[in-house]
């Protein structure tokens, strides 16, 4: 069995602040010197976001192995644009590691709307559909060249399996708190789940924060710091945290995802949330109520199959 890679980091938030990025956007691209920085309201985990002037935005890494995917975005963001049917980040400029900010970072043009869930989005089904194409798209572009996977996605694209041991102690500490038994199953199916090796394009984190919509469709995908070719599995994830019902049979089927594939993708949806349901029962609260959701449904479904 793989060995569980590193974990990444915990971010650093006090590495960036609006004065800082002024700093650097006066030293680096005098140009824009004058425009108004601020921070976005909803910031990542890998990257801390603020506004430039009312058409760009500024990323800065939180950790060294997420500065891992400026270059990566970098040179693959332009590539990706032409070939997809919703706008992507466009990157504007490359900033190096200077006053007083360790990484490389970016300037990205900005795109508006806001992050998907059920209340913003008008029709699910239509979403689904409109996401399945993105995705069918996004996988059609020359894999030639592309990063497999690495530190510098967290081996999305690999076998899921790779988080076996992480899956495993997840499911110790919820022995009592979830159906463990069900869990243990859809894990075991999910890593015995075989892929034919076919590297394709993946964007790596399908979740609702990268998904932008506006007037209730899907209007943008953003945050490619986790893409790369190898399977695409991990893109399924959405599926089970953003989908359901009629949706998430729809997004199957225009995708065309064969049964095995559909385990390996339950496979990533179930180990992220069993991880934070994990992590919440050992630091003494209560599961997310989100992310214990996304558990019991997986249990359901697979308990329906059986």
């Amino acid at each position: 069995m793989n060995k569980t890679p590193q974990v990444p980091p915990v971010p650093d938030r006090k590495l960036a602040d609006a004065a800082l990025v002024r700093r650097l956007i006066a030293a680096q691209f005098p140009q824009w010197s004058g425009l108004r920085v601020r921070p976005v309201d909803a910031q990542g985990w890998d990257n801390c976001t603020f506004r430039l002037g009312d058409d760009m935005l500024v990323r800065l890494p939180t950790a060294e192995e997420y500065a891992l995917a400026v270059e990566k975005e970098q040179r693959w963001l332009p590539v990706f644009a032409p070939a997809l049917p919703v706008p992507v980040p466009q990157p504007l400029a490359r900033g190096v590691p200077d006053e007083g900010f360790p990484h490389s970072w970016s300037v990205y043009g900005w795109l508006d709307g806001e992050p998907a869930s059920r209340a913003v989005i008008e029709d699910l089904t239509a979403f689904a559909i409109d996401l399945a194409e993105f995705l069918v798209c996004l996988r059609r572009i020359d894999p030639t060249g592309g990063p497999e996977p690495g530190l510098h996605n967290w081996f999305r694209g690999g076998p899921v399996a790779r988080y076996d041991q992480m899956a495993r102690q997840a499911l110790a500490t919820l022995d009592g708190v979830i159906r463990t038994d069900a869990a243990a199953d859809v894990w075991e199916r999910a890593v015995q789940a075989p892929w034919d090796g076919r590297l394709v394009w993946f964007h790596g984190d399908v979740a609702s924060g990268n998904l932008l919509v506006q007037d209730g469709v899907l209007a943008a995908v953003i945050d490619f710091g986790t893409c790369g070719v190898g399977d695409p599995a991990c893109d399924l994830a959405v599926a089970w945290t953003l989908l359901s019902g009629k949706s998430r049979q729809v997004f199957r089927e225009r995708l065309g995802v064969d049964d095995a594939t559909w385990l390996r993708g339950q496979g990533w949806a179930l180990w992220k949330a069993l991880v934070g349901c994990a992590g919440a029962v050992h630091d003494g609260e209560r599961p997310p109520a989100d992310t214990f959701a996304v558990l019991e449904q997986i249990i359901a479904t697979h308990e329906l199959q059986d």
